[in-house]
């Protein structure tokens, strides 16, 4: 019991800059508070005793502001930053190493019975107000960002961001993290995001206008060729994008309003 404390007490100045001294962590920190009683809580829900297990939870809640059910699987060396708002839902199981932030959902997506909640593999990192739901799998060391909803499966070492989650490079080499690395600093993103993380919409657009610039120089070549053989090509006007008018129903049927009332 005195090892898994001291572990927590470590991991929480492994990834949290801000800790001056273990006092300072054993008397106000709410997620290793909320970890404590969690523990408490899991062990009475093993036992048979789930009224005490709720209550307990129930205390642990209204102390720290992190809701974690008594069902939950939690690993070792688990650690919540700020965390106010985390919900941990009764099938969650979480791996060693993981960090979440305040404001995340470990939630599911249905009522009925058995597994409903997400898996998060050893050395998850979830980003704060971001929403895992579903019996969904956060493969080791993946990076899930702030504010994300994540609803389908994340591969191993891979980065989500967005509304819903997108992977930033889903062509990238995906990396699975040692257990020794994924506690150290030189391997954590806080948040689960990097400043230079490249925006997978942007990304999308960008390959998007490289297509149709190919595309246009490939039609411009078979024009050239077909009149070189004597073919006639029709050349229409194509407006400049600056020139285009977007107009949608609302616009058209506010002009024919003002058309019949004159």
């Amino acid at each position: 019991m005195f090892s898994r404390l001291k572990e927590d007490i470590t991991c929480v100045f492994e990834r949290d800059p801000a800790a001056q001294s273990v006092w300072e962590v054993i008397t106000a920190y709410p997620g290793f508070h909320a970890i404590l009683v969690h523990r408490f809580s899991h062990l009475c829900w093993q036992s048979g005793f789930k009224w005490l297990a709720r209550f307990s939870a129930h205390i642990g809640r209204f102390l720290t502001g992190i809701e974690i059910h008594p069902g939950a699987q939690i690993g070792r060396r688990f650690f919540i930053d700020h965390g106010m708002g985390v919900v941990i839902g009764e099938t969650a199981v979480i791996g060693d190493d993981c960090t979440l932030y305040h404001g995340v959902t470990l939630g599911g997506t249905t009522w009925k019975k058995g597994k409903r909640h997400p898996t998060l593999h050893n050395g998850v990192v979830v980003g704060a107000g971001a929403k895992v739901l579903g019996p969904i799998e956060i493969g080791a060391g993946a990076r899930v960002g702030s504010n994300s909803v994540v609803l389908k499966s994340v591969p191993a070492g891979a980065t989500v961001v967005g509304i819903p989650g997108h992977i930033t490079d889903p062509n990238a080499k995906r990396r699975t993290l040692a257990l020794d690395e994924i506690a150290g600093k030189m391997d954590f993103d806080p948040y689960g995001l990097t400043a230079d993380m490249p925006d997978p919409i942007a990304h999308a657009i960008n390959r998007m206008l490289e297509h149709i610039h190919v595309l246009d120089k490939q039609i411009n070549t078979l024009k050239k060729v077909l009149n070189e053989a004597g073919i006639s090509c029709p050349e229409p006007s194509v407006p400049d994008l600056d020139d285009c008018e977007i107009t949608d129903s609302y616009s058209q049927d506010k002009d024919q309003n003002n058309e019949s009332s004159s």
